[in-house]
């Protein structure tokens, strides 16, 4: 069975991505948690993903042949590969194509809205995020540019998600609207729809509550928030 090395559940979005895939695809893999305590070179994080990874980051897969695959979009093409039954990708050829073209443009993009709303799934932030909504153009132009994406896809498409069924792109923006709804930043309300069916799906759920059961608060992934009063 692969195994999938991830960050924590509630702020690591890049971890979520290919666990959220696998789970919602009921592709069965060995999770294996490696808790972020710092990212300096001499952290148990970077001593355990060192020798698993060249980058020594997660998220990882390493499957039962001892391939070793990192990066998002790696992990969901070779598990896309591997598994044809599951219909990862749309079928159709052109949709094919337009949903490698907003996954890439979310791997590579969102800057914005990545840097200033850190995923966090178990904060209520709605007051930091009327702050980012307020002084950050360039979050407003992100959420914007996802509107404009995600509506011209729900209405081609028909729904629920983006593609008709679940696909990557799905399990590809579940952090965003992890985000989303977090930091309560104000979408119409398809799209705060959309939002909430992602949120909804069992794969995600599932990834939901992990986040929750963890109550691990790390002051370095959450600057903008005071440490939770204990008792």
């Amino acid at each position: 069975m692969p195994k999938l090395y991830i960050g924590n559940k509630n702020y690591s979005s890049w971890s979520m991505r290919p666990w959220v895939l696998l789970r919602q695809a009921g592709i069965a893999f060995d999770e294996v948690v490696v808790r972020f305590d710092s990212f300096e070179a001499d952290s148990d994080f970077k001593r355990t993903m060192g020798p698993v990874s060249p980058t020594g980051k997660v998220p990882v897969l390493v499957d039962d042949n001892g391939l070793v695959v990192w990066d998002t979009l790696a992990i969901a093409e070779y598990a896309a590969e591997t598994w044809p039954d599951k219909q990862l990708w749309p079928q159709d050829a052109k949709a094919r194509a337009r949903a490698r073209s907003v996954c890439a443009e979310m791997h590579s993009g969102f800057t914005a809205l990545r840097g200033n709303c850190p995923m966090n799934i178990e904060a209520d932030l709605a007051d930091t995020g009327a702050l980012i909504w307020r002084d950050k153009p360039g979050v407003r132009a992100d959420v914007a540019r996802l509107v404009a994406m995600w509506s011209a896809l729900l209405e081609e498409h028909g729904g629920p998600l983006l593609f008709g069924e679940f696909t990557i792109a799905d399990a590809y923006f579940a952090p965003v609207c992890m985000r989303l709804h977090a930091y309560a930043l104000p979408v119409p309300a398809p799209i705060k729809a959309y939002v909430d069916r992602v949120r909804a799906l069992p794969g995600v759920k599932a990834w939901i509550d992990g986040a929750l059961a963890e109550k691990d608060f790390l002051d370095f992934e959450e600057p903008y928030r005071l440490r939770p009063a204990q008792g």
